[in-house]
C-alpha cells in the first residue's frame, strides 16, 4: 500500500508513540485520522502533521466504549471518504504486583478496577477499533492494513499482570484477524516494542532507567521514530500479514 493520500487512523494519536507515527506518516503524504481522549494533545498533533505536509483531523473518543468507537469510525469514513489503515496504539498503564506482601502481611493487591481499566482500553479497545475499521474497509472494497501495537511485556513482565495479559491478547488477535480478513484484501500485522523513550519513560527515576538500559543488548532505549519506520515498512510491504515484529534492541523478557 502506498502511503501517499492513504487514509490512516491512529488510536492514541495525540501523544507519545502515536504522535511520532502520525508525524512520520504525514511526511510520507498520508492523511491521518487521529483518535485520542485529550483534545489539546490531539490538536497539537494535528498541527504538527499539517506542518509535516500531511492532512490530519482530530477525533475525541474513548476506545473502550462501543458507541464512541462506532460513531468515530463512521465519522472518519464520512469525512475522508475511505479508510485504508488503522494503527491500534491506544493504551494505559496501571502497574502493580498481583499481591504485595512482606513477612506474610498483605500490603496491597491489584484491584479489579486496575485490572479492568487496562483490559478495557488495551484489549477491548483494540477489538472494537479493529472491528469497526475492518467493517469500513470491507464496505469500501479497497482492502486495507491493520497494525496492532503489542509489547515485549506480552511474554510476562513482573508488576504488569493486567498489561501483560492485554498485550498478549493483542498479539493473539493478529494471526486470527489476518486469516479471517485476507479474503477481503486486508492485511493484519503487529509490532511489539521494547523500552522506548517517551513521556512515560522520561518520568522514571534515573537509576531505574539505567538498570533498564543495562539489560538491553544494544545498551540503549528505542526511539519513537524506530517504531514509526516499522509502521511505514508494514504499510508498504504488501506480502506481510499475520506476524509480530519485535522492535526491542534484542531484549527478550
Amino acid at each position: 500500500m502506498k502511503l501517499q493520500d492513504s487514509v490512516i487512523a491512529i488510536t492514541g494519536g495525540g501523544q507519545g508513540l502515536g504522535r511520532s507515527m502520525a508525524i512520520y506518516l504525514a511526511e510520507q503524504g498520508a492523511r491521518l485520522a487521529l483518535i485520542d481522549l485529550v483534545p489539546e494533545k490531539l490538536e497539537e498533533t494535528v498541527t504538527a502533521c499539517k506542518h509535516a505536509g500531511g492532512d490530519a483531523r482530530a477525533y475525541v473518543c474513548n476506545v473502550a466504549r462501543e458507541k464512541d468507537v462506532e460513531e468515530t469510525f463512521a465519522a472518519v469514513a464520512r469525512d475522508f471518504g475511505r479508510l485504508d489503515g488503522l494503527v491500534n496504539n491506544a493504551g494505559i498503564l496501571r502497574d502493580g504486583l498481583l499481591v504485595k506482601a512482606k513477612d506474610g502481611n498483605i500490603a496491597k493487591r491489584m484491584s479489579l478496577a486496575e485490572w479492568q481499566a487496562v483490559i478495557d482500553v488495551n484489549l477491548t479497545g483494540v477489538f472494537l477499533c479493529g472491528r469497526e475499521a475492518s467493517t469500513h474497509m470491507i464496505q469500501g472494497g479497497n482492502g486495507g492494513v491493520i497494525i496492532n501495537i503489542s509489547s515485549i511485556s506480552r511474554a510476562g513482565n513482573m508488576g504488569q499482570s493486567n498489561y501483560s495479559a492485554a498485550k498478549a491478547g493483542v498479539a493473539a488477535l493478529v494471526p486470527v484477524w489476518a486469516k479471517e480478513l485476507a479474503r477481503h484484501g486486508i492485511r493484519v500485522m503487529g509490532i511489539a516494542p521494547g523500552f522506548i523513550e517517551t513521556e512515560m519513560t522520561a518520568s522514571m527515576k534515573p537509576e531505574a532507567l539505567e538498570r533498564m538500559r543495562a539489560g538491553i543488548p544494544l545498551k540503549r532505549m528505542g526511539q519513537p521514530d524506530e517504531i514509526a519506520t516499522t509502521v511505514d515498512f508494514i504499510f508498504e510491504n504488501d506480502y506481510l500479514t499475520g506476524r509480530i515484529i519485535e522492535v526491542d534492541g534484542g531484549l527478550r523478557l
